[in-house]
Order: C-alpha cells, then sequence, then structure tokens
C-alpha cells in the first residue's frame, strides 16, 4: 500500500493545496478507508474506555483492590498446582525437542489425534468448580458486616456488591430480541412469516458483507446470521482477513511448536481427550484443536490482552535465578495457562473454518475481546463474577419460589449453571444452537446474555425443579441442554414471562 501511495504522490495532478483530499480519494478508491474505520473500530471495541489521567495503570486491569488481591491469590493456586505437578512427574516446564522428535512431529501435524501419549499422571490444573468455591469466598471488606440492604438480601452464592442490569435494562440492552423482531432462530411465526423475514436478512447480510462494515456487521448480526454468511461476518466483526502475513505468522508459531515442547502441551492433550474427543460434535476436529491451542500456547500477542485482563502471565525464571526479573520469561508463552474444558472455547469454531491459520486467528480475537473474562476474577459486567451475580439476581428477583425451594434443598442454581456460563454452554447445546448464541454475544459485544440464558433455562424447566429434592435430583432435571431452542427460551424470559 505504501508504495502504491508513493507512487501516487509522484503524478503530475497531485498538488500540494489538494494533498490532503488526494489522500481521502487515494484511501477511498483503494478499500483503505474501510480497512482503517474497521481496524479503529475494532480497537474501540476491545479496549476499555479511558480512565482518568491521574489513575494508576492497574486500575486498567481492574479498578477495585479486592479484586485485584483475590485474582493474584487465585493466580498463586494456579502456579502452585502447576508446579507441583512438574515435581512430582520430573517434567520440566519446557525443553527443546531432539531432531528426529521434531521430524516425527511435523510428519503427524495433520494426524495428531491417532497419537495416543501416556496422560494418566497428569491432571488438569483446575476445573471449573474449584474456581467457583474461589467466586463463593469473595468478598468485599467494606461490607464484612452486610450493612448495605440489597447486599444482605441477596441469598445466593456471590456475596459481593457488584452493579447488574435489572430485568427493564436487559429488556433495553437485548431490545433487537423482542417479540416483534425478526429472529434467526425462532420456529413460531411473528408478525412476518418466517421464511419471508428469513430470505430479506440473507440479502442484507450479503450486501453487509459487500460494505466491509465491521459496526454494520455487528448491528446486523443481534438479529442472527445465515448460516452461510456467518463464518464471513464473524471474520468482519473480529477485523480477522488471514492476509499472507498471517499465514506467515501462523507457520512460525508452528515451528516454534515443532521445535520446544512444553509442560502444558500436555495439559492441552489431556483437555481435549477428556472434553471435545468425547463429544458427539466435536471429536472429527481433535486435529484442528490441537493445531490450534499448541500454536496459541506459544503466541506472545496474546500477552497484550492483560492490559486490560485483571490477570496477569505468569513468570518463569531461569534455574538458579529466581527472583531477578532479568532472567524472567512469561510462561507459557501466552501467558494463559489451559484449564478443564479449555478446549470448548476453540471446538465450534470448527464448524465453520477449515483452514487453520484462519481458524487460529478468529479463536485468537475471540478469546482476547471475550473468553478471558469468564475465567479470572474482575468486576467487569462482562466478568464471570457479574454473570454469576447477575443469574442469581434474575432467578432470585423473577423466579423466587423457585430459587428458595432449590436453596432450602441444598441445591444452589449457580453451582449448576457455573459450567455452562464458564465454557459459554460450549459442549451443553447443540451447535447451531450454540452459534446463534455466540452470534448475539458478537453482535452485543457482551457476555451477559450467557446468565440471562441460563436464568431461562431453569425458567423453561421450573415446574420439574420444583419437584426435586436434592441436588443430584436438580443436575438430572439439568443435565440434557441438546434439544433447547435459545432464542424461544430468551425472548420469552425476557419479553413474555418476566415483568
Amino acid at each position: 500500500m505504501i508504495l502504491k501511495f508513493q507512487v501516487s504522490l509522484q503524478k503530475p495532478e497531485i498538488k500540494l493545496e489538494t494533498l490532503k483530499e488526494d489522500i481521502k480519494e487515494f484511501f477511498r478508491i483503494t478499500g483503505w478507508e474501510k480497512k482503517l474505520h474497521n481496524a479503529v473500530y475494532s480497537e474501540l471495541t476491545v479496549f476499555p474506555l479511558p480512565r482518568h489521567p491521574a489513575a494508576p495503570p492497574e486500575h486498567l486491569k481492574e479498578p477495585l483492590v479486592y479484586m485485584r488481591k483475590a485474582q493474584g491469590s487465585w493466580e498463586k493456586r494456579i502456579l502452585k498446582s502447576l508446579n507441583s505437578m512438574c515435581t512430582e512427574l520430573s517434567i520440566p516446564l519446557a525443553r527443546k525437542r531432539p531432531v528426529v522428535e521434531q521430524k516425527e512431529l511435523l510428519n503427524k501435524w495433520n494426524e495428531m489425534g491417532t497419537d495416543e501419549p501416556d496422560l494418566s499422571l497428569f491432571r488438569p490444573v483446575y476445573a471449573p468448580k474449584d474456581f467457583l468455591e474461589v467466586l463463593i469466598n469473595l468478598r468485599n471488606p467494606n461490607y464484612e458486616n452486610g450493612e448495605h440492604l440489597n447486599f444482605k438480601t441477596h441469598l445466593g452464592l456471590i456475596q459481593v456488591p457488584l452493579k447488574v442490569k435489572y430485568i427493564s435494562e436487559l429488556k433495553e440492552f437485548f431490545v433487537e430480541l423482542s417479540l416483534n423482531t425478526g429472529q434467526l432462530g425462532i420456529d413460531d411465526a411473528t408478525q412476518v412469516p418466517p421464511e419471508l423475514f428469513e430470505n430479506e436478512h440473507v440479502r442484507l447480510g450479503q450486501k453487509v458483507l459487500a460494505e466491509q462494515d465491521s459496526a454494520a456487521a455487528q448491528q446486523y448480526i443481534r438479529q442472527g446470521s445465515p448460516t452461510a454468511l456467518r463464518a464471513e461476518l464473524w471474520a468482519l466483526i473480529l477485523n480477522v482477513s488471514n492476509q499472507p502475513e498471517d499465514l506467515l505468522y501462523y507457520e512460525q508459531l508452528k515451528s516454534n511448536v515443532i521445535q520446544h515442547d512444553l509442560l502444558v502441551d500436555s495439559l492441552i492433550y489431556k483437555d481435549v481427550k477428556l472434553t471435545a474427543s468425547n463429544d458427539d460434535y466435536y471429536f472429527v476436529f481433535e486435529d484442528y484443536l490441537y493445531q490450534v491451542l499448541l500454536c496459541f500456547s506459544r503466541d506472545t500477542a496474546v500477552l497484550g490482552h492483560f492490559a486490560y485482563n485483571s490477570a496477569s502471565p505468569p513468570k518463569s525464571y531461569i534455574r538458579g535465578k529466581l527472583g531477578m526479573e532479568d532472567y524472567a520469561v512469561f510462561y507459557p508463552p501466552n501467558g494463559v495457562i489451559p484449564f478443564h474444558g479449555f478446549s470448548m472455547y476453540v471446538a465450534p469454531l470448527c464448524f465453520l473454518y477449515h483452514e487453520p491459520s484462519k481458524l487460529y486467528q478468529i479463536f485468537r480475537e475471540m478469546y482476547v475481546r471475550f473468553f478471558f473474562r469468564l475465567h479470572s476474577i474482575s468486576s467487569h459486567h462482562s466478568g464471570i463474577v457479574s454473570l454469576c451475580l447477575l443469574f442469581e439476581t434474575l432467578l432470585q428477583t423473577h423466579l423466587p419460589q423457585l430459587f428458595y425451594h432449590l436453596r432450602e434443598i441444598g441445591a444452589q442454581p449457580l453451582r449448576i449453571s457455573f459450567k455452562w456460563m464458564v465454557r459459554a454452554f460450549s459442549g451443553y447445546l447443540a451447535t447451531d444452537q450454540l452459534l446463534l448464541l455466540w452470534d448475539r454475544i458478537l453482535g452485543y459485544n457482551s457476555l451477559e446474555i450467557l446468565a440471562v440464558l441460563a436464568a431461562a433455562v431453569f425458567a423453561f424447566r421450573a415446574v420439574n425443579l420444583m419437584e426435586v429434592t436434592s441436588l443430584a435430583a436438580a443436575e438430572a432435571v439439568l443435565a440434557d441442554l441438546s434439544t433447547l431452542k435459545v432464542m424461544p427460551l430468551l425472548q420469552i424470559f425476557l419479553f413474555a414471562t418476566v415483568t
């Protein structure tokens, strides 16, 4: 582009007094105007709004001190678990592969699912239920005595006073999901016949793609994406274009995987074997999952998201140099230690993208925009703490009889729904329904819809849940979500039954 620009500037018709307008025209003609708009929009979408200039840098990560301390303590626990595994198994955190091993891995790169390494001694560093216990014990020291009325009257497991949306605010925020608005994913007839709406929606989607406008795509997808257009629409919203330099970058990450073996590689293998490999929808994508997740662990570009993530990347030190920052490196290189179920963030994307480089870029963008918030402690409105509180508040406020019944029999609803939200429902919903849900996550740039859907599931199964007498029985009622239709559940919960 720069070369073209330089050539254009040398043309005799270009004059200094009209240079500004000529540059604008050049950007418009070449298509770079749209690309710049999309890049700026992407930055504004990802990064938080500027804070007061006097605010310290850590406030950008997390403004509440007690949240930062809790996240720090949780990270120490994770590292202790990782280090103890390292010591018990006498396995280094990282090692260079012998040349023979490098060649073997390169030859079977597209068939890693056929490999059966002995992973019996490895265990996940933590599971969602371990993380939930940490969140349950989270307290704001300013409210230790529970003086605040709303704080005292919240009878759920989450006992921190964060601002979450009321149902009226949720209706306003998710206004495009209202009953009189056409939605992909609704079987029942609305004011517009479904087939008529779908045809028009597809036509509009094609126009959005032709315009290559990220903001328009994000607005459009709030009503769902046609299956044939979803991959391109998501890529447009996430500003992923898969240029030659992106392919080269992916190959470099692959080369790093080939050359070095990390302890987290075994954690990734173990997680895929325990989750996606046993899933009827995702087992066929086992090779893709290994490729994407192994490359992801080496990607230092992921470190950038820690600027607005309450978490901090773990550090490892060269032997004998503990505590000396000059000898410290981030471990793993991307700063993210995988946990049980982590591979399920990637699995649904395999239905949309079959080129490993693009699949990788889409996942990375989804992670640094959304998924990291599901396993870090923060006060962000899309953070897992706020989602848990929103879920419990919705149930306690709008389904009080069900909430109190489950609480009395020792079946706190959050103990059941937490695993759904941490995985963004991946592995629980049928894939077509999950993709409709993730459409809305991208469209609204928010994870709050996860908490609303979790509450809607309880509302849908309320009659059966009122008859159970134990946590095990409640879990059995909610064990299979694969037949649920996401959009009707959300619409009814938000706009029909709740007042």
